[in-house]
């Protein structure tokens, strides 16, 4: 029976390494080879039982897609690697196979963050057009105002433009609940701050249909592809 081929950048995707897209850019490098030669066309086919590809002398294999929905605790960075950073959150998952972070979270913030090793699924999740919906539990440092917090609900101008969360509401005395689409790094702290407060504390308890639930902070649950083809609806 014949082996059905794919295209060098699913290949890539589907070991690990990168998406598609950045597939095609490491083709386009020079760094992909098949059979012990070096390739060019991002189109080329090949087949995953019998072809040897190596990216940047790295012999690759395809591995089981994983995804893992991890309660970051606030301390943690989700760079892969940081020789500065003593708490990765690489660290609170299995080491094999190789994941890495679905967008991220400032060191500070806790909550919901998805790791995968699915290029694919990394690049819809981070893509603008899918305008994923998450939702934060914030605590400031002093109570809003109705002034501050009508025009947090109205939209902001920040310095990377304008922000117009999808909900606002209060639900404490310093207590509040933010969704946002938005993926512009630190964008809710910057919020609060816009209007004279600051951030004490903030968890992300929500990403798409995807909820923390009881999932204690460390910890991480293995995620079904149904789930992730959920989210992406």
């Amino acid at each position: 029976m014949k082996t059905e081929t794919i295209k060098i950048a699913k290949y890539i995707s589907q070991a690990g390494v990168a998406s598609r897209r950045k597939a095609e850019i490491l083709v386009g490098q020079g760094l992909v080879f098949v059979n012990g030669k070096k390739i060019s066309d991002v189109a080329r086919r090949v087949d995953p039982t019998s072809d040897k590809i190596t990216v940047a002398g790295k012999q690759l294999e395809i591995q089981k897609p994983v995804y893992y929905l991890l309660n970051k605790p606030a301390g943690y960075t989700c760079t892969l690697q940081d020789r500065h950073a003593r708490k990765l959150i690489i660290s609170l998952v299995p080491d094999k196979p190789k994941v890495w972070p679905v967008g991220r979270l400032d060191k500070m913030t806790s909550g919901l963050i998805l790791l995968t090793n699915d290029g694919d699924i990394t690049l819809k999740l981070t893509h603008p057009r899918h305008e994923i919906k998450k939702e934060y539990e914030i605590i400031s440092n002093l109570p809003l105002t109705q002034t501050e917090i009508k025009s947090i609900q109205n939209g902001l101008k920040l310095e990377d433009g304008f922000i117009k969360p999808d909900q606002f509401e209060v639900i404490g005395k310093k207590k509040y609940l933010i969704t946002i689409h938005s993926g512009k790094k630190r964008v809710v702290r910057r919020i609060i701050e816009k209007v004279g407060k600051s951030v004490v504390d903030l968890k992300r308890i929500r990403v798409g249909s995807l909820n923390l639930d009881s999932l204690p902070s460390g910890k991480y649950r293995e995620l079904s592809p149904q789930e992730i083809s959920r989210l992406l609806k």
